[in-house]
């Protein structure tokens, strides 16, 4: 199925919604075969002025005619939300896309019928501005047609990774999920070590954002290696080197694992959580 005659029905209409919608549209996709559902009317009339898409309060009239639907609401409100779609999901053997996180494939399966179809997948907030990063896994009721509809619709926000393992999406909730925060908290850093040694505010926070989006440009626009684009800013006895030294030997590398394995165990943990409270 082209992606273009696909009907896209997304459950919530939030932030990661608008999103995805408005970089569909970009790439083609018709409105007129884009729903939304959300009992918020102001995020209705927010996704309508991206353009002339159905919307709903009712989540199962969203999904009457869709071959894909996309849940996007919050982990909270999961279980609900599959009950409300479970009907015309079944009935449209429909492509069931989860952007929520820590719902497993076993609940989502359990909630929505062992045959279904589902992708899970773990954004991250840079698809706010479609310079996301997301990894997707499909369960074996997934289509090559289907999977290749999810790459393309969550492709619209971002690069896309699948992953042979649902447990790996566990990973990537530490590394590119919650990762954008460690940048933040980097960067804050960075601010306030210059206010320190005298600039103003607005001068180091300009300089450090400035720096930073240098930097991931060099680092995503460069054909070489992270290490090799280090050792080129690094120059012997500088004061780059002095700096990298003083990381180094304050253990930033160990800092940062330890971190990430903590936000890996925290994201299995709230997928156990809310398997247990679906049994």
């Amino acid at each position: 199925m082209p992606l273009n005659t696909a009907v896209i029905s997304f459950i919530g209409a939030g932030n990661m919604a608008s999103s995805i919608i408005g970089g569909l549209l970009e790439s083609g996709h018709p409105a007129s075969a884009l729903r939304a559902s959300d009992p918020s009317r102001e995020s209705l009339e927010q996704l309508r002025q991206l353009g002339a898409i159905a919307t709903f309060q009712d989540n199962a009239a969203a999904c009457a005619d869709a071959d894909v639907v996309i849940l996007a609401v919050k982990p909270q409100i999961m279980a609900a939300a599959m009950d409300s779609i479970a009907a015309p999901v079944t009935a449209r053997g429909a492509l069931v896309i989860s952007i929520a996180a820590g719902t497993t494939i076993a609940a989502m399966e359990a909630g929505l019928g062992a045959a279904t179809a589902v992708v899970r997948c773990m954004p991250n907030t840079p698809a706010l501005l479609g310079v996301g990063a997301t990894a997707l896994y499909a369960n074996s009721n997934v289509s090559a047609v289907q999977r290749d509809l999810a790459s393309t619709v969550l492709g619209a926000v971002g690069l896309i990774e699948w992953v042979p393992e649902e447990s790996q999406l566990d990973a990537i909730t530490a590394l590119s999920g919650s990762g954008p925060a460690y940048f933040f908290l980097f960067m804050e850093a960075m601010v306030n070590a210059g206010c320190a040694m005298g600039l103003s505010r607005e001068c180091a926070i300009a300089m450090t954002k400035q720096t930073a989006l240098g930097a991931a440009r060099m680092a995503s626009e460069s054909d070489v290696s992270l290490t090799e684009l280090r050792r080129r800013v690094t120059s012997p006895g500088g004061t780059t080197e002095r700096a990298v030294q003083c990381f180094e030997h304050e253990g930033l590398r160990e800092l940062v694992a330890h971190a990430m394995t903590a936000a890996q165990q925290r994201a299995a943990e709230m997928g156990a959580a809310q398997e247990s409270r679906k049994a």
